[in-house]
């Protein structure tokens, strides 16, 4: 696959002289240590063979095509690959939106080095739109290949040391840990569900309009205003207040009015627009995207609709399960943390478990409701082996991860055991009795910082992506621009490291 991965790489001008700034030294250290790892661990070629196995296994419905285009796409495909890898791994660690990655390369000769832009007499850097594409170049699945590589690469003495480590790193003990990776959505309040569904409603009507389909109806803007007016009233009219709990009452049998109207009209429009596409200027592929968005907000209307009659009218209560939280998000679950700010979240449970050093061994964003920390942990226990190839010796965790079973299947594998205890007095006994336990505990509470690292510095914050699907990618590419910067901060072997404009 060499032969295919390598490509001719284009003139640029040597990097300029830097004098009294040592931010500067300290980013162009850190992605000269970035550029080796992924060239000689084999994270680059294998980034690049899997995504031209996807692009030639797509490419077999073009065999009419002459062998030189094949070969000319099958060329820039990987030009291209290239890019996605350099490109979205510096956007993590960049923590920066597309628009601002793109302006980055434009302005800056060392991005563009890193990234292997052109940058000779013209410069030419990827658009926000072609970094958005850059960010799902691999699904998920193929990621884990991925990291793979990465793994095996530093966890073996030699080819560390070829990397240019000092040493392998140590995966004797994995401390593990589990959180909630909020979902971009704002509080799943009972009626601002239905407002939601009323604005994205009126929207598609309102577009479809515009592109020449009308039938009779009231202004649509008019929905809308009266919509927004009602929630306000429904904030403002407090449950403690005087006469507030009849009053909501109130205002939601409104609301809901104003949305079975809304609704009758939107069937009547996406019928009109299914059957009459022909007569907009629109295309069927462009008339289908309207519909998907009718369609997803039409079919859970009449639910979110009785959710809110069930919870302010009939003030019964809905299991989290039953619950609608989201019109565009349906993989997002209630997470109960009962920590103080965030006693409730609404996202999805991310699992990590680390090494000594931070590289993040093992990672999991569960699409469906987390089984809580001991099954889990369980679960992944296997995974978590065999990614620490033979050499686990012991785990490391809160209260959360210690059960009957999880304590058994350590001791049957004669690996250490520290899980806190649930019972306080056998906790304290351990922490009194144990030396190693005690140490272990003290350190878990970096693991607890390594989380924050990665939602805050790396996935900067709230993901705005939308969908699981989305949201898994993401951290995927998270996970990856972590751990190359971990290994890019450990002791680096002087007579290893190849500057930048040397590997470029």
């Amino acid at each position: 696959m060499k032969n295919i991965i390598s490509i001719q790489e284009y003139l640029r001008p040597a990097l300029p002289p830097v004098l009294n700034c040592k931010d500067y030294e300290e980013e162009k250290r850190l992605l000269e240590r970035v550029d080796q790892i992924l060239r000689v661990s084999g994270v680059e070629a294998m980034f690049v063979e899997r995504r031209v196995e996807l692009f030639e296994a797509r490419a077999k419905e073009g065999e009419g095509r002459k062998a030189s285009e094949r070969g000319n796409a099958l060329e820039r495909h990987i030009r291209h690959s290239h890019l996605a890898l350099r490109c979205t791994v510096l956007r993590h660690l960049r923590v920066c939106s597309f628009r601002e990655m793109s302006k980055a390369l434009a302005l800056t000769p060392l991005y563009r080095r890193f990234c292997g832009c052109e940058d000779f007499e013209v410069i030419k850097v990827p658009g926000k739109s072609t970094l958005r594409d850059y960010a799902h170049w691999l699904p998920a699945v193929e990621m884990e290949k991925i990291f793979g590589v990465l793994w095996r690469a530093v966890t073996d003495e030699k080819r560390a040391r070829e990397i240019g480590l000092e040493a392998e790193l140590d995966l004797a003990v994995a401390w593990v840990d589990s959180t909630c990776l909020k979902a971009c959505i704002h509080f799943p309040t009972d009626w601002v569900l239905m407002r939601d569904a009323v604005r994205t409603l009126c929207k598609s009507i309102l577009v479809i309009r515009r592109h020449g389909l009308k039938r009779r109806i009231a202004e649509p803007e008019s929905f809308l205003r009266k919509v927004n007016a009602l929630s306000m009233g429904m904030s403002a009219a407090a449950r403690r207040k005087a006469g507030g709990k009849k009053e909501r009452k109130r205002i939601l049998r409104v609301i809901k009015k104003v949305s079975n109207v809304v609704e009758e009209h939107a069937r009547r429009y996406r019928e009109a627009l299914d059957t009459d596409w022909s007569e907009t200027d629109l295309t069927r592929k462009e008339a289908e995207v309207i519909l998907r968005r009718m369609d997803r907000v039409l079919d859970q209307l009449p639910e979110a609709r009785r959710q809110a009659h069930e919870r302010i009218i009939g003030e019964r209560k809905i299991e989290n399960a039953d619950k609608i939280l989201s019109l565009y998000d349906p993989d997002v679950h209630v997470i109960v943390r009962g920590k103080a700010g965030a006693n409730v979240e609404f996202g999805n449970s991310l699992f990590l478990a680390e090494n000594a050093e931070g590289f993040i061994i093992d990672h999991e964003l569960k699409r469906e409701a987390s089984p809580g920390d001991s099954k889990w942990l369980k679960e992944r226990y296997e995974t978590i082996r065999e990614k620490c190839a033979g050499a686990l010796a012991g785990v490391v965790g809160d209260r959360g991860f210690e059960s009957h079973a999880n304590v058994r299947m350590l001791e049957t594998d004669d690996v250490f055991n520290g899980l806190c205890p649930r019972n306080p007095h056998e906790l304290s006994r351990r922490m009194a009795e144990d030396e190693v336990f005690a140490a272990a505990t003290v350190r878990r509470s970096q693991t607890e910082a390594r989380i924050g690292i990665l939602k805050n510095d790396f996935l900067g914050g709230t993901p705005l992506a939308k969908g699981f699907e989305n949201r898994q990618i993401q951290v995927a590419w998270a996970v990856l621009a972590h751990n190359l910067w971990v290994l890019a901060r450990q002791p680096w072997a002087d007579n290893q490291r190849q500057p930048l404009a040397e590997a470029a």
